[in-house]
């Protein structure tokens, strides 16, 4: 035969991994974000590879304490060099006040993880982590916009009560005969 049961495996999670990783992508996608599914499934299918690369090292399945190390170097490795990546999608406006580009550094960031949690065939937690992040993805942008609807609105209520307060304080300051300010003394 031409693969063995262990390379069938291997392919199938690497499969899975660019599935994974696209299905994120559509959403990014969608929202004309600079990562899609090409880059998604490529991040998450590289973290897979990476990992089955070291998995499978000669004699390794033989000794835990290795196995556990190289796992701990996978996860370091990996998330510490896709955190340079994800670094490079994020962009400060040249005012420094805005900061855009966060989520899909993040999006990068965890399709790796997810690549990894597909290495390690995890099933379970990689489903789970797919669909909180397509979740995450979707639905809390909305959210988000009503809660900083509403915090504007406060704040909006608060500079306004804020200006008055200053107003009657300074209008409180009336200057004391012989020319003093009040407030001084």
């Amino acid at each position: 035969m031409f693969l063995s049961d262990a390379d069938i495996e291997a392919v199938l999670r690497l499969l899975a991994a660019a599935v994974i990783g696209m299905g994120i992508g559509i959403n990014r996608d969608l929202h004309g974000k600079p990562t899609g599914m090409r880059t998604l499934g490529l991040v998450c299918m590289g973290a897979t590879l990476v990992s089955l690369t070291a998995l499978r090292v000669d004699g390794i399945a033989q000794h835990p304490d290795a196995t556990s190390r190289v796992v701990q170097g996978i996860l370091q490795g990996v998330l510490t060099g896709i955190g340079f990546v994800g670094a490079g999608v994020v962009l400060r406006d040249p005012a420094g006040r805005k900061v855009h580009g966060l989520t899909t550094a993040a999006t990068v960031w965890v399709t790796a993880a997810l690549g990894i949690a597909c290495a390690l065939a995890d099933w379970h937690l990689i489903f789970l982590g797919a669909f909180m992040t397509v979740l995450l993805l979707s639905l809390v942008k909305p959210l988000e916009r009503l809660v900083e609807s509403i915090a504007g609105e406060r704040r909006e209520e608060g500079n306004t009560r804020a200006g008055e307060t200053l107003r009657k304080r300074e209008s409180a300051r009336e200057p004391a005969p012989g020319g003093e300010d009040n407030a001084e003394r």
